[in-house]
């Protein structure tokens, strides 16, 4: 059974960082994953980054989905199950996983192994663990994308807003 909240169902928007790749190093460096375990997870169709010649290119969606691969297996998940929870996640979200988590809210991915829940309503989440039968496992989609796109900024040396006019005003009077 898969539960998808319906704030969800209709969100579609542009990634903010759409256009952008990332080479399997960084993916690597941003996720903790080595490199033979990327190449695994894309020779076992779990996550498949555009191939530029020999290079694999991820996108900021495959990149939060190389996180989940890594938190959900660190949690005991098998790879064939993970596989269900992205195929899930790309039905329901389309390319919009990032985006559904960027809205101030959290998104929590919750499975019994059989079951799948993807939330945001705090409430919910409570009845669903009180009602469960199983233990369950929980991921929070939002703490995987902010802390991803936090080292994103770092490594593009993306400016604050003040320190953006920190640097405009700097320009001008050197001008």
């Amino acid at each position: 059974m898969f539960k998808m909240p319906e704030t969800f169902q209709s969100h579609r928007r542009d990634a903010r960082r759409a256009g952008e790749t990332y080479s399997s190093q960084e993916v690597s460096k941003m996720t903790g994953v080595s490199l033979r375990q990327l190449q695994w997870w894309d020779e076992q169709g779990a996550v498949s980054p555009v191939q530029r010649g020999h290079r694999r290119m991820y996108q900021m969606h495959e990149v939060v989905e190389v996180a989940l691969i890594t938190e959900l297996r660190l949690k005991g998940i098998s790879l064939q199950k993970i596989r269900k929870v992205l195929s899930f996640l790309k039905d329901e979200l389309g390319g919009g996983l990032v985006e559904a988590s960027q809205d101030g809210g959290e998104v929590h991915l919750l499975t019994d192994g059989e079951n799948l829940y993807l939330e945001s309503n705090h409430r919910t989440i409570v009845d669903i663990l009180k009602n469960a039968k199983q233990p369950l496992i929980g991921v929070c989609i939002s703490d995987q994308v902010e802390r991803l796109t936090a080292k994103v900024d770092v490594r593009k040396g993306v400016r604050s807003e003040r320190g953006e006019a920190d640097h405009r005003a700097q320009r001008a009077v050197s001008s």
